[in-house]
């Protein structure tokens, strides 16, 4: 990277870090060093740096709050920037809700309860951003994202700030998106009235229920396969004969087969190697091809 470029990041982006570990940054605890990692603290400095960048023709990866990201060991060569603290105003308008990319998905699901709007009561268990969550169109419990948008704001490699609503292409755990360079900076999600009481109590509901069937304690990175159709990638593995597998410093949940735990010193190297283990015995047991929900970030 140029010593100019970095010059004009460090005149549009207050927090500017070189060779910073991203395993500080995703809930996974693994990845190596990014060249440079942004932290734009508001949109006026999340709009400086993507200018910027846009502009000069920069590849850049983005990161949310890294919860299903896996970074490889040798990290991210060039730019990561980082949409999370400072990114997090909420509006409301009846019904309707506009977050920025930054707001965490089960704060703003509690708020949404507290107003009495349903619609985000599957969102509590989260651990993710709006921004994270729209492009990957995140869900849990029969509902997702795609239900609940209205229209995103997004910025584009033009230098634009377009409004895209229709042309979302939202499927299963994705979106047209994933596919583009273009950058969530809001989103608006149109909620529907309900009684306060029962949407706490399916909130909670809904919460215990992942308490007892998903790992809490060493770090992972949610679930690491897409669900087969008609069927749960958890149970095929478990099936399979896969709970409890270890590779070096990761380990298959025994809890719930679809999850891979960091129980110390985990690699990117060690999850890839254990995700091939369990593909290929779910594909002997099963010809079922599992295919990866955890994004890769970096140089694999």
């Amino acid at each position: 990277m140029s010593r100019t470029l970095l010059q004009d990041l460090r005149a549009v982006c207050r927090d500017v870090r070189l060779a910073e570990p991203l395993s500080r940054h995703v809930s996974f605890r693994i990845g190596g060093p990014a060249d440079v990692l942004l932290l734009p603290r508001g949109q006026e400095e999340l709009r400086g740096v993507l200018r910027l960048l846009f502009a000069r023709g920069e590849r850049f990866a983005v990161l949310g709050r890294g919860s299903n990201v896996l970074v490889s060991d040798r990290g991210v060569r060039g730019v990561v920037v980082k949409v999370g603290r400072g990114l997090h105003r909420v509006r409301w308008n009846g019904t309707e809700v506009a977050a920025e990319a930054g707001v965490g998905l089960p704060s703003l699901a509690h708020q949404a309860a507290r107003r009495g709007l349903q619609g985000l009561e599957f969102a509590a268990g989260i651990p993710g951003s709006v921004g994270g969550a729209v492009v990957m169109n995140a869900g849990a419990h029969g509902h997702c994202m795609a239900e609940a948008v209205a229209e995103v704001l997004v910025a584009t490699p033009r230098g634009e700030e377009v409004w895209a609503d229709t042309a979302l292409g939202f499927g299963y755990r994705t979106s047209r998106l994933q596919q583009e360079t273009a950058v969530v900076l809001e989103a608006v999600l149109r909620l529907q009235p309900g009684d306060p009481v029962e949407i706490r109590s399916r909130m909670e509901e809904w919460l215990r229920l992942r308490a007892c069937t998903q790992p809490v304690g060493p770090p992972s990175s949610g679930c690491i396969f897409r669900n087969p159709p008609g069927e749960a990638a958890g149970r095929l593995i478990e099936l399979a004969g896969c709970k409890g597998l270890r590779v070096g410093g990761v380990r298959v949940s025994t809890l719930h087969a679809n999850y891979i735990l960091n129980e110390g010193g985990g690699r990117a190297e060690d999850v890839l190697r254990l995700v091939e283990t369990v593909r290929e015995r779910v594909r002997r047991a099963f010809g079922v091809e599992l295919e990866l929900e955890v994004q890769l970030m970096g140089e694999f």
